[in-house]
């Protein structure tokens, strides 16, 4: 793997730490900590679903409440993909 953990010095748009990585699961650990964890893997699944679902819209610069919104009037936009 020696390749994949020396990209960032080939490759400019490879970040130099997982920063992001580690921020994306920050608040399901911390939420987890903190109320002891999901009652249900159903409402656990629930959750993962709507924060991933924000997590990429906010790192894609959308207006979050206005996502949430368009959502539950059954029009949620979609993720740009790469």
């Amino acid at each position: 793997y020696t390749d994949d953990v020396w990209r960032f010095a080939t490759d400019p748009g490879v970040p130099f730490t997982n920063n992001l990585a580690e921020q994306a699961v920050r608040m399901s650990k911390v939420k987890q900590k903190v109320s002891g964890g999901f009652r249900t893997k159903k409402g656990a699944d629930a959750y993962c679903i709507i924060h991933s679902y924000l997590a990429t819209m906010h790192k894609q610069g959308a207006n979050l409440f206005h996502a949430l919104i368009l959502t539950f009037q059954g029009q949620p936009p979609q993720p740009r993909l790469a």
